[in-house]
């Protein structure tokens, strides 16, 4: 644009349109090309305008409406949506934009070729995918998608009221004038792990105790009306469980009861749960820590514990052998034959750890020979063979 003394010139390239307005009233659009204007006050001005796939402001639009009806009629399409619908708008066959209610909007159509394509809301909030997919609003605020898995469950709420449940697959709604929200629910076992509290017991001593849990939900409209986070509910009650089961019994008795205390713990919860919508499964004490004096003066009693009771085995076993020899003893005294074999099983032991055994016989003797004959007679009259190797054989042995 440029002024001179008595006129001004503007030029309007093909992708825009302009606005003359004189002494701050609209006059005309100046369409592409070269103008040249009189303006010898200078109370002209021009205003431009891109015009290719792009939208005008709506209050501008009801000034021209008024001044120029026929203006707007030609350079603009307003979109204006009725109650419950919503309105794509088309540029060259390709959605650019979109109208909700009680948001009506204006599109420059002097270069582009506008269509608009209307969707009535009244009937059901459910959005085809396909129209979504088309009209490319999939992450549009005024779509809903979400995607429920083969293990969940979703709930459908409605300006806050529940409407529908929802199975597996993929949902789309429209939200516009009402909020529309999906609530999901893991129908899975889940896993709860109650870290370490300290708990006075009944005799005073302090314990931190971890418990471990598994919970699932089994009434999806239940537990979206209980809480909105079931898994700290659960926690905070499985502490109370916990704590009532801890402080009405002493240090000696957790230590020793801990099968109790679980079923106590259990069964304070799924009284309570059922009505929250979700069921505890298997639940127990992971671990019972004591204080480190606590804890020292455990593994003293422990231990002489240990010790009294190796001391009463050990006592129990040499009493148990000791009667073992004398009813030995006594079989022994009874019966020669059995002393003689248990010489020859000493005999026999000692012989195992010798690596060579040298004899000799003496003058007169016959070698090995008469060793041999004073250990395998049994006679009733028999007596030990003298331990000199020499010595020569009794004829009475004969």
């Amino acid at each position: 644009m440029e002024r001179y003394l008595l006129a001004l010139t503007v030029v309007v390239k093909d992708d825009e349109r302009a606005f003359l307005t004189r002494d701050g009233r609209f006059e005309r659009v100046l369409d592409p090309g070269a103008h040249h204007i009189w303006d010898a006050r200078h109370a002209c001005m021009v205003e431009t305008f891109k015009v290719v796939a792009t939208s005008f402001p709506m209050d501008r639009i009801r000034v021209l409406q008024s001044v120029a009806p026929e203006v707007a009629r030609r350079y603009f399409e307003v979109v204006i949506a009725e109650p419950e619908e919503i309105v794509f708008v088309l540029f060259d066959g390709e959605t650019k934009f979109y109208a909700a209610p009680r948001n009506p909007a204006a599109y420059w159509k002097c270069v582009t070729r506008i269509e608009t394509e209307r969707l009535s809301l009244k009937e059901t909030l459910r959005a085809d995918p396909a129209v979504v997919e088309r009209h490319g609003v999939a992450r549009a605020p005024i779509v809903l998608d979400t995607q429920i898995e083969q293990h969940e469950t979703g709930l459908l709420f409605i300006d806050g009221v529940l409407t529908e449940k929802l199975g597996p697959g993929r949902h789309t709604f429209w939200q516009l004038t009402r909020k529309v929200a999906v609530r999901k629910f893991d129908m899975r076992p889940q896993p709860l792990e109650v870290t370490a509290q300290e708990i006075l017991t009944k005799d005073r001593v302090g314990l931190r105790i971890t418990l471990t849990a598994f919970w699932r939900v089994v009434d999806p409209q239940k537990a979206a009306a209980s809480a909105d986070d079931l898994a700290n509910l659960i926690y905070r009650l499985v502490q109370f469980a916990i704590r009532e089961a801890v402080v009405t019994r002493t240090l000696d008795e957790i230590l020793g009861a801990r099968d109790s205390i679980d079923a106590e713990v259990r069964a304070y919860v799924t009284a309570r749960t059922p009505e929250l919508g979700v069921a505890v499964g298997e639940l127990g004490l992971k671990d019972v820590i004591l204080p480190g004096e606590v804890r020292a003066l455990l593994n003293k009693v422990v231990e002489a514990e240990r010790v009294a009771k190796a001391n009463l085995i050990r006592r129990q076993e040499e009493t148990a052998a000791t009667r073992s020899l004398l009813n030995t003893a006594r079989l022994m005294e009874n019966n020669p034959i059995l002393l003689r074999l248990k010489e020859l099983e000493s005999l026999e032991k000692l012989v195992e750890k010798v690596g060579r055994i040298d004899l000799h016989a003496g003058p007169g003797l016959s070698g090995f020979a008469p060793l041999l004959k004073g250990l395998y007679r049994l006679e009733e009259d028999d007596r030990p063979a003298s331990s000199d190797s020499g010595a020569a054989e009794d004829p009475s042995a004969k």
